[in-house]
């Protein structure tokens, strides 16, 4: 009896001991997190900074001042007056728009027979769609390119042609097609079973039932394919013509000859151009963890 007070006394000392290393632990673990963040966001940090300092401040100083000291907001407003961002923002917006609606539409129908369906084939055509994600864009960009011309999906021939041409060979993905099979796969099959005993047809059931059940995997496309496409620099910069038909990341290129490397007013450009991104992925962030985690539920 007289030995269960010691006992106690050291296996609470060890408990301590353990909680102790435990917190150390934690503390580096979040101390590493933290200076990976600080490395990931330095350069938009620097771009920022580059954005607000005046013509009176060196920007290539070494060591580089992160804080500006001569604060303005000039570079936007000139930026803003010097070149068309307002068109390039609309051809923006029209190319991220279309191939994002374009995306979820034709990953959702290509998706649901591939997870809900049986016929023959179906495994040999979804590791062919999954094989493609291997191949880069690069490598099949001079045929895409001459199919593009063939077809007259160019701004040479009218604007409308033109977005065609920026939309057309982003509008669907392996990735998406992949994430939206992982989402359906993922709904119970009683739901499907109990819709067709209620008379729902084979498109009822994909259009009603299903699609509203995977909406947050429908929000993860989105954001992913908005951002790709937002940022997009090389098709467009090889297929667009005309700068009234220029997207941002064209257009913000675009600076630096016009103003013989103004890195003031290209990085005010940078930063206007993030900003649609931003605001998207804000509006879409609920469903974005929900929706990354369905994508691994089944294989």
């Amino acid at each position: 009896e007289k030995q269960i007070p010691n006992l106690r006394g050291k296996i609470l000392k060890i408990l301590k001991k353990l909680k102790d290393k435990i917190k150390l632990k934690n503390i580096w673990i979040h101390a590493i997190l933290i200076f990976v963040s600080i490395l990931s966001i330095f350069p938009f940090i620097w771009l920022l900074s580059t954005s607000l300092k005046g013509s009176g401040e060196n920007i290539f100083a070494y060591p580089p001042t992160i804080i500006p000291k001569d604060f303005t907001w000039a570079n936007y407003v000139g930026v803003w007056h010097k070149v068309d961002l307002m068109r390039y923002f609309i051809n923006s917006m029209i190319v991220a728009g279309g191939t994002v609606l374009l995306n979820l539409i034709l990953s959702s129908l290509a998706g649901y027979p591939l997870a809900r369906m049986e016929f023959k084939g179906k495994k040999i055509a979804f590791f062919s769609i999954l094989a493609t994600i291997m191949v880069p864009f690069q490598a099949i960009m001079l045929p895409v390119y001459l199919i593009t011309l063939k077809l007259h999906l160019v701004d040479s021939v009218n604007d409308t042609m033109g977005f065609i041409g920026l939309i057309m060979p982003f509008a669907v993905s392996a990735f998406g097609i992949f994430l939206m099979r992982q989402a359906f796969l993922a709904i119970p099959r009683e739901m499907e079973e109990a819709a067709i005993v209620d008379g729902c047809n084979v498109f009822q059931v994909f259009w009603k039932v299903l699609l509203p059940m995977v909406k947050p995997s429908l929000a993860v496309l989105a954001i992913f394919t908005f951002i790709g496409s937002w940022g997009e620099f090389l098709w467009p910069s090889i297929v667009l013509t005309k700068e009234a038909m220029y997207t941002l990341p064209v257009g913000v290129n675009n600076l630096q000859g016009m103003f013989s490397s103004n890195w003031r007013f290209i990085a005010a450009g940078s930063i206007i151009s993030t900003i649609p991104i931003i605001i998207f992925f804000l509006a879409m962030q609920k469903y974005f963890i929900s929706g990354e985690n369905e994508g691994a539920v089944k294989g």
